[in-house]
């Protein structure tokens, strides 16, 4: 299997071993999550797929930020609990993600769940010097670590831009640099707090994935990432602060999977702007929402048309056509592709190939994860 690289820019081997270890950054609990997750956590799910066809065991983290700026802001706006908000807007992701038929991953660590291992880890940064302390706030320094932008290949104006846009607030006078970004922070009255050597406070964005991943997957990842939108800040952040700490490479492929948009702008819960796998699923059936969102590739961004949706269901109607067909080598073209960056548009033509020709396509729509 060849799989496109960020941090190399380019495609590689991804070799792997028997047991192949996967960390998919998940969700922050506090509303809806649309076809944008969706589309990552099915990029990760054909991959583990794929892997486990040809014989290998695969175990993958997928975390839940359940405390952090967003989700904090949205449970002080409704008058409700963190942990309830984010339980309830998790049983509701769970809900979505079994309609399109992900397979379940290895573990679902939380943020809160991982707090001394997020303090440890912390500990060794400030105590390495790779991260500093001002009333109560850690920063890791970015100039410490000289490979800082490996992943993302963003320059320093381009860094400092996408820290704002992301909130990481390049002009907090605490700071030592733009770049130096939170490890760990106060926390306000009415927010959640941990005692630390620094104060009560609460973790940074950044430092739990690297913590959870670390516990959950040891110093090295196999294939670690999400939306193209965490290449800089989290993911450049993330490896900064793991490899200060351990000296190790902590991800040997780092995947990144375009963005959805809608109406001509990236969907995105600040504007409004999206759809969602649950009221899709109510038009259609489940199976053809899986279909739909698997004729992408996953490295491209691409608009959701209504269109794709029956599209997707004829698509699915012509294959089932198939099940008194001939046999056919069609599953070994769709492990072709698949091995080939993933290619899973140029698998959907392969599978319509042997369909349209007669042949019965099952077993190549099971490694799809679609069931006739």
């Amino acid at each position: 299997m060849r799989l496109y690289d960020t941090a190399r820019r380019g495609v590689f081997d991804l070799a792997p071993t028997h047991r192949v270890t996967l960390y998919s950054c998940g969700i922050t609990p506090y509303d809806a999550a649309h076809m944008g997750h969706a589309f990552v956590y099915l990029t990760f799910d054909i991959l583990q797929r794929r892997l486990r066809d040809a014989g290998h065991e695969t175990r993958c983290v997928r975390n839940v930020t359940d405390v952090d700026d967003d989700i904090l802001r949205k449970a002080r706006q409704l008058g409700v609990n963190y942990l309830d908000l984010a339980a309830r807007e998790m049983a509701k992701f769970e809900r979505d993600m079994q309609l399109i038929n992900l397979a379940p991953v290895y573990s679902e660590p939380r943020a809160t769940g991982a707090i001394p291992e997020i303090l440890t880890m912390i500990g060794e940064l400030v105590d390495a010097g790779h991260a500093y302390e001002v009333d109560g706030w850690v920063y890791f320094e970015a100039s410490s670590f000289s490979r800082f932008g490996q992943v993302s290949h963003e320059d320093r104006e381009g860094m400092l831009r996408l820290a704002k846009e992301h909130g990481g607030n390049p002009d907090d006078p605490r700071k030592r640099d733009g770049l130096d970004f939170v490890l760990w922070q106060p926390s306000l009255e009415d927010e959640p707090a941990w005692e630390s050597r620094w104060g009560a406070g609460r973790p940074g964005w950044h430092i739990e994935c690297s913590a959870l991943a670390r516990r959950e997957l040891g110093d090295t990842v196999d294939v670690h990432g999400g939306g193209r939108d965490l290449a800089f800040p989290h993911h450049e952040c993330e490896a900064a602060q793991s490899e200060s700490v351990t000296g190790r490479p902590f991800v040997r492929h780092w995947l990144h999977v375009g963005l959805v948009g809608l109406d001509g702008t990236k969907m995105s819960k600040s504007l409004g702007n999206l759809v969602f796998v649950s009221d899709l699923a109510e038009r259609a059936e489940p199976a053809a929402v899986r279909l739909a969102m698997l004729g992408q590739h996953y490295r491209e961004d691409w608009e959701w048309r209504d269109e794709l949706l029956a599209q997707a269901q004829s698509r699915l109607a012509t294959w089932r056509s198939t099940l008194n067909g001939r046999p056919s080598s069609v599953l070994d073209e769709v492990r072709e592709a698949l091995d080939d960056d993933l290619d899973c548009p140029a698998a959907l033509g392969a599978v319509d190939a042997a369909a349209h020709a007669g042949a019965n396509v099952a077993s190549a729509a099971t490694l799809l994860g679609i069931t006739l």
